[in-house]
């Protein structure tokens, strides 16, 4: 492996701060200190050393890694952003779902930016009731998508009979979810007042399919998240309408609950009620509207069904002869999103773990047994096992991971990490995986990589502390499997303008947090609350677990706002092996030498050179026999060029970047590009 130094150098130099050194315990010694230790790239800690090399397997597939195909890997020039995948040209609402939920805390620069630029592709286009867009389909105002890319944006789901399908209602749920978690982590106020309107119409939409009768919403055809399994109600005239949908009840709360937390955040209290609509009183009243239809869609057994039929015929009860499948979907998001309280959280998982076709190769799938209710016939594509129709989908195990985290089901999230290595190994991470979740999806590409396919590893990563981000801070919930007796995290968890180095030390209950070596009061036995301004802008956050001592802080925090000597020394070795790497060094020395050193230019540049420099590695490590070569030299030469081919867009992309810096009317990006253009010698 390529050694930490560069990555924590990275990090810590766009945090203004000084790589740290080891860790080491406060007063006598730790519980850990007997322990096994780990000491990997992203993680350090001490006792099951399979589970912290899991996790930092986990976090390596988030940067430029040697050995793994890795998140940088589905960049694109086009729209300086995100991409579903190789064969994908656009980015999904429902594939980007799982991933992006668990990723969002500690996606940084740049990453946050490209993310920001593919999920801006269903807002900047979102429907208005006036645009006619693919189909002529003119979407009602509010309503986000299955897709978009620069110029094309498909409302309703893409797949299928798309005659009949409705626009894309639990879709929108979702994208509003995730654009509003964006922002609660990020605080950023600029950014709060643009996207917000927006937010607002994505919910106003959502509205329109509430029924008063009995609160819950009606979705036809494909308006399902995991669409287009889902016929709605197929009439008695044989035509399909709408019926009450489970998940589209979830998400929307689970949304909502965001979306309020927004409000809040820009309406603060004494302020809140001027005007002529308290808007955290609207939307608050709308969720709890939506809560209350939620018994309804409650089978006996605790778990939620997939659907009732205006007729009152009922999808989704596991076991009965008609539509007798469970749909896992709204269950395992209603554990993951906290919809679900705990003891139903626990009901819904007994139910899944007593279904073992649900996990038959331990990813989840959608339904167990097939469906009997969808608008074609169970076969082909449809057929039980491939597709929409209990195929495997790595965004819905994103949720389902997290469930497990919040339950202390960690064993399953474990065989779900080791059984997605198993597709990576073979730089096979597809999506959706056949076969029930035991193979590719297209076998004939000689590597396969989707964004789906990252929501296991992220979250493995967000499941550990979990992040409830909220108007007033962030509340930590610690889930950490209890054979870990010490865990580090190296690398920052974003709040704001804060960044946050987690660890914990102990096992049980929390009985002590501190914040740079200071104690901190804000907790109790499960959890950590805390407040932006009493988190400093780089914070060491120490939770003792069953009395354990604190671990020290490990560095006295120190601005460094030009590069370090170690990104210094990196620079100098890229510039020895690519012509092009040098315009990239001399333009991070001009960004670091006027003040720009922690902008996103500065990132996009570093992650180029990272890109180049794990090139370097990858051949380093194969010429030293450390890397197993893949069976099908096919593959293998696709897996070496996809390294080539990823330097190369992220490269592109600051390029073309830089062009449109140098047109904008923008002071700040014509300074941008004016430094590009000199460091092109021009």
């Amino acid at each position: 492996m390529r050694p930490a130094l560069f990555a924590l150098a990275l990090t810590f130099t766009f945090l203004g701060v000084i790589p740290l050194s080891p860790a080491t315990s406060a007063g006598s010694a730790s519980p850990a200190s007997s322990a096994p230790r780990f000491d990997g790239q992203f993680f350090r800690g001490a006792g099951d050393v399979d589970y912290l090399h899991l996790l930092d397997i986990a976090r390596r597939m988030f940067s430029p890694d040697p050995q793994f195909q890795n998140i940088a890997m589905l960049y694109t020039p086009n729209w300086n952003g995100f991409v579903e995948g190789p064969t994908w040209g656009a980015w999904w609402i429902q594939n980007s779902y799982g991933p992006t939920y668990c990723a969002l805390p500690f996606y940084d620069q740049p990453y946050t930016t490209f993310l920001q630029n593919a999920q801006d592709l269903w807002f900047d286009m979102m429907g208005d009731g006036k645009r006619k867009e693919f189909h002529d389909w003119v979407a009602p105002d509010g309503c986000l998508c299955d897709a978009a890319s620069p110029g094309w944006i498909v409302y309703r789901q893409g797949d299928g009979n798309v005659d009949i399908h409705d626009w894309a209602v639990e879709f929108t749920a979702a994208g509003l979810l995730m654009q509003s978690e964006l922002l609660l982590i990020s605080r950023d106020q600029k950014a709060l007042a643009h996207y917000l309107p927006r937010l607002e119409r994505c919910a106003n939409f959502l509205w329109t399919r509430h029924d008063p009768k009995n609160n819950l919403f009606l979705a036809g055809p494909a308006g399902n998240l995991l669409a287009p399994s889902y016929a709605g109600w197929h009439k008695p005239d044989g035509t399909y309408g709408m019926a009450y949908l489970a998940g589209l009840s979830i998400t929307y709360i689970a949304a909502l609950d965001r979306l309020i937390e927004l409000e809040k955040m820009a309406c603060p209290e004494p302020r809140r009620g001027a005007g002529d609509t308290d808007k955290v009183a609207l939307y608050t009243e709308r969720r709890a509207l939506a809560r209350k239809g939620l018994p309804e869609l409650t089978a006996p057994e605790g778990y939620f069904v997939r659907s009732i039929d205006p007729d009152g015929v009922v999808h989704g009860l596991y076991g009965a002869k008609q539509h007798g499948y469970f749909e896992a979907s709204p269950n395992h998001d209603a554990i993951c999103f906290r919809v679900a309280d705990d003891a139903q959280s626990r009901k819904i998982y007994d139910k899944i773990a007593s279904i073992p076709g649900l996990r038959p190769y331990d990813f989840v799938i959608p339904n167990y047994p097939s469906y009997d209710d969808m608008y074609t016939a169970p076969e082909g594509l449809w057929g039980f096992g491939t597709w929409v129709n209990g195929g495997h989908w790595s965004t819905c195990e994103a949720r389902m991971v997290m469930a497990y985290y919040r339950l202390g089901k960690y064993e399953d999230a474990r065989r779900s990490m080791k059984r997605l290595l198993g597709f990576a190994d073979r730089f096979r991470m597809d999506n959706p995986l056949v076969k029930f979740g035991s193979d590719v999806y297209q076998p004939n590409e000689p590597i396969n990589l989707c964004y789906d396919s990252f929501g296991a590893p992220a979250a493995m990563l967000r499941g550990l502390f979990e992040y409830l981000y909220h108007a007033d801070g962030v509340t930590l919930v610690p889930h950490i499997p209890p054979g870990i007796t010490e865990l580090q995290q190296r690398f920052p968890i974003r709040f704001g303008d804060s960044r946050m180095f987690l660890s914990t030390v102990g096992t049980g209950p929390i009985t002590g947090v501190t914040i740079n070596g200071k104690p901190w009061k804000g907790f109790d036995a499960h959890s950590v609350t805390l407040k932006p301004e009493s988190v400093p802008k780089t914070a060491q956050i120490c939770i003792c677990l069953g009395g354990a001592k604190p671990l020290k802080p490990t560095h006295d925090v120190e601005d460094t706002p030009s590069m370090s000597p170690a990104i210094n020394a990196y620079l100098r070795s890229a510039v020895a092996s690519d012509p092009h790497a040098e315009v990239l060094a001399r333009f991070l020395t001009q960004l670091s030498e006027t003040g720009h050193w922690q902008d996103y230019e500065a990132s996009h540049a570093l992650l180029a050179v990272e890109c180049l420099m794990t090139i370097q590695d990858r051949k380093r490590l194969q010429a030293e026999g450390k890397l197993p070569a893949l069976a099908d030299p096919r593959s293998q030469a696709a897996a070496d060029q996809s390294y080539v081919d990823t330097y190369n867009r992220v490269r592109e992309g600051l390029q073309r970047l830089m062009q449109h810096y140098a047109a904008s009317s923008d002071p700040r990006q014509r300074v941008i590009a004016a430094l590009w253009d000199e460091a092109q010698g021009h």
